[in-house]
């Protein structure tokens, strides 16, 4: 039986990875950059050395070629002579050869007499077209902290090479010093390797304590706590990440409220009907009624059945409009529309004794499903008429108010309270319940216009008035073209 450590299955392993793994490149990509930067001082401090040498070599190899290119005759005994003058050379070995390489002063004997066809003599006594006169020459070497210098000028008298000055110096302070510049260049570089190295550390910790804090939220929001809150601090990214999640989970609360509400006022909108019908049937059942009390049961029956199809018939036009997208919309007039909902409903205003007002002289176009248009002005002149009083009026005008079109819809009837006007558009919700049941009201009809109107990028307003009247006022965005108007 095999065991399965917690921890390699915990909500945090590929996070911790993708930590090290981030951390780790960040160390190695700084190593690189500290590394290129150690090279490049190191290199730049042996080249300022090399410059101070080679300055200095060949200014000591010129000073020597000038004093010996005084002398009438060239020979050991008068090139000793005159070196033996130039104590403040301060070199290694000084080398004087004529202008075939034969040695004629050699301050280590080593070579005296003999020819000496070292690289820097002969290229040194080189004598071409284009260097007449010879070459200045060095060379530098550095190894094991020690600076091998070697510098060669030509010796020229009276327009001619002569001989050769040779030089070289074995520097071991100055080789010391680089040796001591490069070592504290490295020290410093891993010194800062080390401070990045902890300061990765410290960042990698802190990034993930405040990460986690998000992680540890959204575990929480996943158990249904939507109302939990994460707060990040600071002003970065993450604190940025904080808020949208914070006003993510708002928005899941709300959404899951809503949820909640429309479930348990659909459940009660829906139990009373089904309520009224089972205590119908069963008192046709179990009671001996004669043939007029039943017809009159069966009646109530389909009364209730019509109301539970109406109310159904709302809930799935409800959910189509919030579930339903960017729509073929058109540029429309919304006056034919508004003519053909005042005729469909023209018979029931006269059968509750309510007078239509149309006053249509300021229409506008707008862009809108036509579909959506006639559902919008349906509802809100049905309940114009069903929430009117007899002998009162509804009218309804079309106007335009700057860059907007606006539909206005002003019944005469009982009129809203004050307190009820902000839930007018809220699900299920009816200000007067018992004429609600009366006229058939299921309280989704506000809800379903708003939802449309909104989705067209419209606004709906209401005011009210209780006793006198109540107007809804729908605003769209004009557009102005040339459309047909019938």
């Amino acid at each position: 039986m095999a065991i399965i450590s917690a921890s390699e299955h915990g909500p945090h392993r590929g996070y911790s990875r993708a930590q090290v793994k981030y951390a780790a490149s960040y160390v190695v990509i700084t190593f690189v950059v500290l590394l290129i930067l150690n090279i490049y001082c190191s290199q730049t401090c042996q080249k300022l050395f090399y410059q101070s040498k080679q300055s200095s070599m060949i200014e000591k190899c010129q000073l020597a070629s000038d004093e010996i290119a005084t002398l009438e005759v060239l020979n050991s005994s008068t090139v000793t002579g005159i070196v033996s003058q130039m104590e403040s050379l301060k070199i290694t070995r000084l080398v004087i050869t004529d202008h075939r390489g034969m040695v004629l002063y050699d301050s280590s004997s080593e070579a005296l007499g003999k020819y000496m066809l070292l690289p820097e003599i002969l290229q040194a006594l080189d004598v071409t077209e284009t260097t007449p006169k010879g070459n200045n020459v060095f060379y530098w070497k550095y190894y094991d902290g020690i600076m091998d210098s070697r510098a060669a000028t030509p010796i020229v008298c009276y327009g001619s090479v002569v001989g050769c000055v040779y030089m070289t110096e074995y520097d071991v302070a100055q080789g010391a010093l680089i040796q001591s510049l490069q070592d504290t260049i490295l020290r410093i570089t891993f010194f800062l390797e080390v401070i990045v190295i902890l300061f990765s550390i410290a960042f990698s910790n802190a990034f993930s304590r405040r990460l986690d804090k998000i992680m540890s939220s959204m575990r929480i929001i996943q158990e249904g706590d939507y109302s939990h809150k994460v707060n990040m601090g600071g002003n970065d990214e993450l604190t940025i990440l904080g808020n949208e999640f914070n006003d993510l989970t708002e928005r899941l609360q709300t959404s899951e409220q809503k949820r909640s509400r429309f479930v348990s006022d659909a459940s009660h909108e829906l139990k009373t009907p089904l309520a009224s019908i089972k205590l119908l049937t069963d008192s046709i059942l179990q009671n001996d009624m004669d043939m007029e009390t039943i017809r009159e049961f069966v009646g109530n029956i389909g009364d209730e059945a019509e109301r539970l199809n109406r109310m159904t018939a709302k809930l799935l036009s409800l959910t189509r409009a919030e579930g339903r997208t960017d729509a073929d919309c058109e540029i429309i007039y919304m006056a034919p529309t508004v003519r053909q909902v005042a005729k469909m409903l023209r018979q029931t205003a006269e059968k509750a004794d309510v007078a239509l007002n149309l006053e249509l002289e300021g229409d506008t176009p707008v862009l809108i499903l036509e579909d959506d248009l006639y559902q919008i002005v349906f509802n809100l002149m049905e309940n114009g008429i069903k929430y009117n009083i007899a002998g009162g009026s509804l009218t309804v005008k079309l106007s335009r108010v700057e860059d907007n079109a606006v539909l206005e819809v002003r019944d005469t009837g009982m009129g809203i309270p004050e307190e009820a006007l902000s839930h007018v558009f809220e699900r299920f919700y009816r200000v007067d319940k018992a004429r609600s049941r009366q006229t058939g009201g299921s309280g989704l009809g506000l809800a379903i216009v708003r939802t449309i109107v909104q989705r067209n990028r419209g606004e709906i307003q209401v005011s009210s008035v209780v006793d006198q009247g109540t107007t809804f006022t729908v605003t769209f965005p004009a557009f102005d073209t040339e459309v047909d108007r019938s």
